[in-house]
This record gives structure tokens, C-alpha cells and sequence, in this order.
């Protein structure tokens, strides 16, 4: 679906040092799916997904293709960044073409990385650059608002229909000078309808990041800043995980056969970066379904509520327009029975119409005319 999470925050917080982890996970990861450098600031990444690796081993393909997240690592945001310094005006462009922000916020001490702000101050430094996100949007709010205010004179139809956009872009712009971003606003359908095709920044989905020392891993009883990132997170309920860059980047570096190892040793039950591709995933609500047969098993990624159809569609446009319906088996069952064969002859494979909506987990066949 070429979904994309920018990676954001103020410089020297540990962004680079995590896209790069990500980077050497893909890599390690070269059987199922390569890395892949569109720009020297973008990757693919594959979802972690013990699934289709069981589904795969039960259906022993030629290939497995896993679903995959693009990152985008775009560069330290400063104070000032919506008027053009540190280059903001191109970062902020960068913020723009994603779906959906990670924010990075440095939780750890180290006197050879110098904090731009003078301290550490996760809530600090995410202010900094929501601020500059909102100004960003507050400009792009009265370049619109300038126009329809025009519109709003003509007869008819027309004005009224520019009079109730007015009324729509008014009401968000106030929110901002509230200081409260577009996503925490309460919004009605017309209001989002009139400022869809404005893409503005705050309206993207957020996770917050606690970059941390490998000591500080699992402390958060007696580390106020983890805590801090935490409510944050829940105050708008919103996504966060704890990563240790540095510990990520140690880890990508090993053999496979090493890494469970390292994991414990720093009390660790999976990579943070398997955790923040998961809650990307949730953060944007997505779901899996896979495709299983003699020449792939592949994981493939729609949006939570989609129907048959319109995941038909993700495989090929001409699956969607000609569907005629879906047979449908849960890959638990299908990890239980192991064949397809033995699933229909259990009853666990059923038959569902253009209105079904697609579950995580459902492997799935679909039958088209075009």
C-alpha cells in the first residue's frame, strides 16, 4: 500500500542511529525481503510476523514475501523551522508525504552529544517541534482562508457552500492558536472534508519514541523522563515504545544465533525495533492478510474495516473490479489442519461476499471475472 512513518525530532536526539538499526534489520532480512534505498533517507521495512513464517513453513513455498512500513528519516527540526530555518521549509515538506510521525525523544545523558535545547527534556523537545508544526499549519489554514473568504460573496449555492467552509477552517485555525493540533481537535465530517486536501501536519497520527541508555532500560519506576514520554502518549492516546538506539544498533551487528542472547542479557523479550514497526502498524490501523500457495506465501497489508473487495484490490486492481467472492480460512486453523484440503473437509474454510470485512489473520483466495 506504500504506507510511510517520518522519523522526527530535534537534532542529536538519536534519529539517524535508529533509521540506521532499521536499515541493518532489513538488511538481515535479505531472504524475505531486502532493504530497499529509494533515497538516501528512505526504507523498506518488513513487518515482523512469526505468522506467515509458520504459514510458510506448513506450505513450503518457492518464496515468502512479508508485508513491509517505508521509513523516512527526515532531518533534526529546529525552533523557527516553519519560517524557513535549518532548512525547515524542506523538512517540513518531508512531514507532508507521510502517513503517519514517529517522534523521536532523547531520554538519555551523554555530555559528548550536546542537547540543542541545553537539557534533556523529552516534553520540552516534543513542544519545540509541534509548535513548529502547528505555525506550519496555521500558514496553510489563512493562505486558504484568504481565498474562500473571496468565495464566500458569490451567489448562491456557491457562497453558502464557501460560508460553510469558512466556518470549518475558522474553527480549526482557533484550535491551533489554542495551541491544540488538528488530530486533538473535534472535528465533524464537514470540518475534516474542508481541510483534507490542505495535508496539514498536526493532523497526522503520532508515537512517541523514549531513545534511551541501554541502563536505562526497564527503570522506568526510578526514570522520570521514560514516565514522561508515557503520559504524553496517553494523554492523547496515542502510540509509544522505549528503544535503545544504541542497543539496537549492537544488535542488528550480531548473527541471528547471538541476538536471543543479547536480548536477555539486557532484559529484553524482542527487538524495540520489531516494537516500533508494530506500533506504526497499530498506529495507522492496519491489519494483515496472507495469500498461501505453491509459489508464495505473502503477508499483505490493508486498512482495519476493509472489505473483500478492496483487499482484492491491494493484489491487483482487476481483483477488486471483477469480484465475485472469497474463500476464507483463519491461519490458525490452517496451522492446526496444515493443508488447505484438510480445512474444507473440516468445514474451516468458508465462502464470503463483497460485503465481508477482512480480520487480521485471514488467509484468503479470491475468485474474479474481468
Amino acid at each position: 500500500m506504500g504506507l510511510s512513518v517520518g522519523i522526527v525530532g530535534l537534532p542529536n536526539v538519536g534519529k539517524s542511529t535508529l533509521f540506521n538499526a532499521l536499515l541493518g534489520t532489513a538488511q538481515a532480512a535479505a531472504a524475505n525481503y531486502p532493504f530497499c534505498t529509494i533515497e538516501p533517507n528512505v526504507g523498506v521495512v518488513p513487518v515482523p510476523d512469526p505468522r506467515l513464517e509458520a504459514l510458510a513453513a506448513v506450505v513450503k513455498p518457492k518464496r515468502v514475501v512479508p508485508t513491509t512500513l517505508q521509513f523516512v528519516d527526515i532531518a533534526g527540526l529546529v525552533a523557527g523551522a516553519s519560517k524557513g530555518e535549518g532548512l525547515g521549509n524542506q523538512f517540513l515538506a518531508n512531514i507532508r508525504e507521510v502517513d503517519a510521525i514517529a517522534h523521536v525523544l532523547r531520554c538519555f545523558e551523554d555530555p559528548d552529544v550536546v542537547h540543542v535545547g541545553g537539557a534533556v527534556d523529552p516534553r520540552g523537545d516534543r513542544d519545540v517541534v509541534e509548535t513548529e508544526l502547528m505555525l506550519k499549519d496555521l500558514d496553510s489554514l489563512e493562505k486558504r482562508r484568504e481565498r474562500t473568504q473571496k468565495n464566500t460573496k458569490a451567489p448562491g449555492k456557491p457562497g453558502e457552500l464557501a460560508k460553510a467552509e469558512l466556518a470549518s477552517l475558522d474553527k480549526v485555525k482557533a484550535g491551533l492558536e489554542a495551541g491544540t493540533p488538528v488530530r486533538r481537535q473535534a472535528l465533524t465530517d464537514e470540518d475534516r472534508a474542508a481541510i483534507a486536501d490542505l495535508f496539514l501536519l498536526t493532523q497526522k497520527p503520532v508515537l512517541y519514541i523514549a531513545n534511551v541508555h541501554e541502563g536505562q532500560l526497564g527503570k522506568e519506576a526510578t526514570d522520570p523522563r521514560v514516565p514522561a514520554v508515557k503520559a504524553m502518549a496517553e494523554e492523547e492516546g496515542a502510540q509509544w515504545v522505549e528503544i535503545s538506539g544504541k542497543v539496537e544498533s549492537e544488535l542488528v551487528a550480531l548473527a541471528p544465533a547471538e541476538r536471543d542472547e543479547y536480548l536477555h542479557a539486557v532484559g529484553l523479550t524482542e527487538p524495540g525495533l520489531d516494537r516500533l514497526v508494530h506500533a506504526a502498524y497499530r498506529l495507522l490501523g492496519l491489519v494483515t492478510y496472507f495469500t498461501a500457495g505453491e509459489q508464495e506465501c505473502r503477508a499483505w497489508t490493508i486498512h482495519r474495516g476493509w472489505r473483500a473487495p478492496q483487499a482484492a484490490g491491494v493484489i491487483h486492481t482487476d481483483f477488486e473490479k471483477g469480484f465475485i467472492k472469497a474463500e476464507v480460512i483463519r491461519i490458525e486453523d490452517w496451522l492446526e489442519l496444515k493443508t488447505e484440503a484438510a480445512c474444507r473437509e473440516k468445514g474451516k474454510l468458508r465462502i464470503e461476499g463483497k460485503e465481508y470485512v477482512v480480520q487480521d489473520g485471514d488467509c484468503m483466495h479470491f475468485r474474479f471475472n474481468v
